[in-house]
C-alpha cells in the first residue's frame, strides 16, 4: 500500500521499515518518479514499505541533501583556511607573527619530539579562531535557564579574562537536561541533601572492598526493575562504564560489528578489547547483514575457524545525528545470525518510550532480547554514573571481571540519591505523576521543536522523536558566528565541527528539555530565524535523501591483531 503525504510546508518522511535490498531499490525508483510527477513545485523522495510486523509504530528518519554549491563552498573555506593557516605559520617562522602555541624548549631542540609541530597546525589555525564557542563556564544549575561567566580574549582566544560579569537567564539549549531533573530545589535535591548529612560526599573505596553501601544494592535492585531485565550493574562513570566494561566480554578470537558514528567510548572499548573490529555503515542493515554473512562463511582471517563470539554495537539515539537505531531490525538479524546485541542508551533511556524506559519500550520489544543494556545517569536522571543490565549470569560475571569494578571508586551517595528519587519519580513510585508528565513534555517539545524548524527551512537531521536536534552549519565560519549571534540574544547553543564531525557537515546541537516551556522555545525559534537569515542558514530544498537508501559500497573497516 503506497500513500503519498502532500503540503508544500513539510517535507516527506521516510517509513522504511525493512531492509530489504530489492525491493527497496524498486520501490525507491517508483515512488521516487511518482512523488515527483505529484510534487512538481518542490523535489522531495518519499519512500513507504512493509517490514512484516517487525515495526508497532511509524519509523519517521530522514537527511536532506546536502546542497552541492554548499558543499563545493565549504570546501573553499576549509580551503582558504588552510592556505592562511601557512602563510601565518611562515610568518610566525620568522618572527613577524607572535605565535602561543606549545613548542619544544630550546636545550631539547636534539631531543626525540614529543609531537609533531603539523599536528598542532589544525588547533592553531582553525580551531584557535572560534575558540571561545566551547568551553563557556556556567555558574548555575544547567535547568531551562544558566547564568554565565562574561569573558574576553585580547589575543585572538589564545588566552581568556574574565570582566568579572554574569550574563543571567542564558536559555540553555546544550545540555542534556531531558527530563529537567536536573535542578536545585524538589524532591531530588532534597533527597540528596538528606543522604549528604548520613553518608558524606565520598565513599573512599571500591565494590570490592569497603565502598559496597546498602544504597548501591538498592540502586541496582531498581534499575533492573526499571529496565525489565534479572539484574544490573552500576559504575561512577558513563564512558568507563563501555570502556572498561566490553573488554571484559569479548577478546581475542571474537568479532566486534560496530555502527561507524558509535560514541568514542564504545570505540575506545572495542580497541582495548582486543577483538577484531569490523564497521557497518551507520543504521544501515544491509551493511551489517552482509559483515555478519561474510564473518559466519569466512571466519577468522588465515585460520578459517569460526569466530567464539560476535558482539553487535549500537547506540540508542545517536548524539551528533539526532537518529534513532533500527533496534527491531538489529534484534532480528542478530537472532537470525545467532550474535550478541550491546545496546548504549545512554541518550535514549528516559527520552524515549511511553514510560521512559528507552528504546526498547519505544518500539515495544522484549529486553531480553538484547543481551547487554548499558546506559547513563548523567543525561535523563541529572546525576553521574552508568549501568549495565541483563541476565544474572552476565552481571554476576561482570562483578568478578569488569575493571570498572574492581578498581573504580563506588559511586557517591548524594549521586545515588539523585538517581533513586529520579528514577522512582519517572515510575511514578513517587505517589505523583510528575515523572510521567515530563516524558509527555519532552516528546511534545521535541516534535514542536523539530517541526517549526523545518517549516522556517533549515536542515535537520535525525528522528522526527529525538530530542537531540542537529541543525545544518556546513561552513566552517558559520560554526563561530552561530555560536556568538546566538549567545548575544541570550541562547546557549552547542556548535559542532571536524573532525566531530564530516569536514562539511558541521552543525548546530540543540537538546531538547521538558523544563522548556513553550514560550522558551517560540523565544528560540524567533531569534534562530533571525540568525538563519543573517547567516545565510536556511539551505533546505526539502529533498530528502532516507538514511536507508544513501549510497553504500561494500567496503569495511578492520581492526585487528592478526
Amino acid at each position: 500500500m503506497v500513500s503519498f503525504s502532500q503540503g508544500l510546508s513539510s517535507p516527506f518522511y521516510v517509513l522504511c521499515n525493512y531492509g530489504c535490498c530489492h525491493c527497496t531499490q524498486w520501490l525507491s525508483r517508483e515512488l521516487t518518479s511518482s512523488a515527483l510527477r505529484i510534487n512538481k513545485g518542490i523535489r522531495e523522495i518519499h519512500h513507504i514499505a512493509q517490514n512484516g510486523g517487525l515495526y508497532k509504530r511509524p519509523f519517521n528518519e530522514a537527511f536532506e541533501e546536502t546542497p552541492m554549491l554548499v558543499a563545493v563552498l565549504t570546501y573553499v573555506g576549509y580551503g582558504v583556511l588552510t592556505l592562511f593557516g601557512y602563510l601565518r605559520d611562515f610568518l610566525r617562522q620568522w618572527k613577524i607573527e607572535k605565535c602561543h602555541h606549545a613548542a619544544e624548549r630550546a636545550e631539547q631542540k636534539d631531543f626525540v619530539p614529543l609531537y609533531q609541530d603539523f599536528e598542532n597546525f589544525y588547533t592553531r589555525n582553525l580551531y584557535m579562531r572560534i575558540r571561545d564557542s566551547w568551553n563557556r563556564p556556567i555558574c548555575s544549575v544547567p535547568g531551562a535557564k544558566v547564568d554565565m561567566l562574561e569573558r574576553l580574549s585580547y589575543d585572538y582566544n589564545w588566552t581568556f579574562a574574565y570582566t568579572g560579569r554574569v550574563i543571567k537567564d542564558v536559555i540553555n539549549m546544550g545540555s542534556y537536561n531531558y527530563l529537567g531533573f536536573a535542578q536545585n530545589t524538589g524532591i531530588c535535591k532534597e533527597a540528596a541533601a538528606k543522604v549528604l548529612t548520613q553518608y558524606g560526599a565520598g565513599v573512599c573505596s571500591t565494590r570490592q572492598e569497603m565502598g559496597n553501601l546498602d544504597k548501591h544494592e538498592e540502586l541496582e535492585k531498581l534499575v533492573a526493575r526499571f529496565l525489565g531485565v534479572e539484574a544490573a550493574m552500576t559504575y561512577g562513570m558513563g564512558f568507563a562504564t563501555n570502556s572498561m566494561n566490553i573488554p571484559s566480554l569479548v577478546g581475542g578470537g571474537c568479532l566486534i560489528l560496530s555502527d561507524e558514528l558509535n560514541h568514542a567510548s564504545l570505540v575506545l572499548g572495542a580497541r582495548l578489547s582486543g577483538a577484531t573490529i569490523r564497521i557497518f555503515k551507520h543504521n544501515n542493515m544491509q551493511s551489517l547483514e552482509k559483515l555478519l554473512k561474510d564473518a559466519i562463511v569466512h571466519g577468522q582471517p588465515r585460520t578459517r575457524r569460526p569466530w567464539k563470539k560476535i558482539l553487535i554495537l549500537v547506540e540508542g539515539i545517536y548524539s551528533m545525528e539526532g537518529s534513532i537505531v533500527r533496534l527491531p531490525e538489529v534484534i532480528a538479524l542478530k537472532k537470525k545470525y545467532k550474535s550478541y546485541l550491546y545496546l548504549d542508551e545512554a541518550h535514549s533511556i528516559g527520552a524515549l518510550g511511553p514510560t521512559g524506559r528507552g528504546v526498547v519500550e519505544y518500539f515495544g520489544l522484549n529486553p531480553e532480547d538484547v543481551d547487554v543494556m548499558m546506559g547513563t545517569f548523567t543525561k535523563s536522571f541529572g546525576a553521574a554514573g552508568g549501568y549495565i543490565g541483563g541476565k544474572k549470569e552476565l552481571i554476576d560475571y561482570l562483578r568478578t571481571h569488569s575493571h570498572s569494578a574492581v578498581y573504580a571508586t563506588s559511586l557517591s551517595p548524594p549521586v545515588i540519591e539523585q538517581i533513586l528519587a529520579s528514577m522512582k519519580c519517572i515510575m511514578g513510585e513517587d505517589g505523583t505523576t510528575f515523572g510521567k508528565q515530563c516524558v509527555q513534555q519532552l516528546a511534545e517539545n521535541t516534535r514542536y521543536f523539530r517541526m517549526r524548524l523545518k517549516e522556517k527551512g533549515f536542515i535537520i537531521y535525525g528522528n522526527e522523536d529525538s530530542p537531540v536536534v542537529p541543525l545544518m552549519l556546513y561552513m566552517p565560519a558559520k560554526i563561530g558566528a552561530f555560536g556568538r549571534e546566538m549567545l548575544k540574544r541570550n541562547i546557549g547553543v552547542v556548535v559542532v565541527g571536524f573532525p566531530a564531525t564530516p569536514i562539511i557537515e558541521s552543525r548546530a546541537r540543540f537538546c531538547v528539555s521538558a523544563a522548556h516551556t513553550k514560550e522558551i522555545l517560540d523565544t528560540v525559534l524567533k531569534e534562530l530565524d533571525e540568525v538563519g537569515d543573517l547567516l545565510q542558514l536556511k539551505y533546505s530544498r526539502h529533498r530528502l535523501v532516507p538514511l536507508l537508501d544513501r549510497p553504500f559500497d561494500e567496503t569495511t573497516y578492520e581492526e585487528t591483531e592478526d
